[in-house]
């Protein structure tokens, strides 16, 4: 049985600690293997918070200063460091007054590459558009909890640990979360 990251492609979770040391040696390939496994996700991660690419990749930036400079790395580095992006997001927003867009995220990272033809991009395009708009739309702990579970692929303990709260909660937030889309008049077929 393969865990979550080499099931996905990735090297498995236990050498990212290695890999921090070897940084922290002073091996750039070791930051580089780091940053192709974590950076894209966490500025999309942000930039769902804040709304601007620029200040997702400043905070993404600065979440990787943070973690070199800690002396240790938690057993669940991926939560871990989940956990500080969302801080990191709440805080810019706190400071600067930012408020979430009604923008939905560009359609070339949302549709799926197979997809062929305009009229079929088009469609898939507003449903997703759409489906984007309800989620905004929800209360906040629920819209977290599905974007973490189903936009960065955490399991229901991780997202125990980045939101602070037990796993019972986060199952009951997925649960009423998906409820509420299951159940939307519009997204019920006639």
């Amino acid at each position: 049985m393969t865990n979550e990251s080499e099931a996905s492609g990735g090297l498995p979770e236990d050498l990212t600690p290695s890999l921090i040391d070897n940084m922290r040696a002073g091996r750039p390939e070791a930051g580089r293997i780091l940053d192709v496994m974590y950076r894209a996700k966490l500025i999309n991660f942000c930039y769902r918070y804040v709304g601007a690419p620029d200040v997702a990749e400043d905070i993404v930036q600065d979440v990787f200063v943070k973690v070199l400079q800690n002396e240790t790395v938690p057993d669940n580095f991926k939560a871990w460091i989940y956990k500080i992006c969302r801080n990191r997001c709440l805080d810019v927003l706190r400071t600067s007054s930012r408020r979430r867009d009604d923008k939905s995220l560009p359609a070339a990272s949302q549709l799926q590459d197979q997809m062929t033809g305009f009229l079929t991009r088009l469609v898939e395009g507003e449903r997703l558009d759409h489906l984007q708009k309800l989620v905004d739309d929800m209360p906040e702990d629920q819209r977290e909890a599905l974007m973490l579970r189903y936009g960065e692929s955490l399991s229901r303990a991780e997202i125990a640990e980045v939101l602070d709260v037990s796993e019972g909660i986060v199952k009951s937030k997925l649960y009423h979360g998906l409820e509420r889309l299951r159940t939307h008049e519009s997204l019920i077929d006639d």
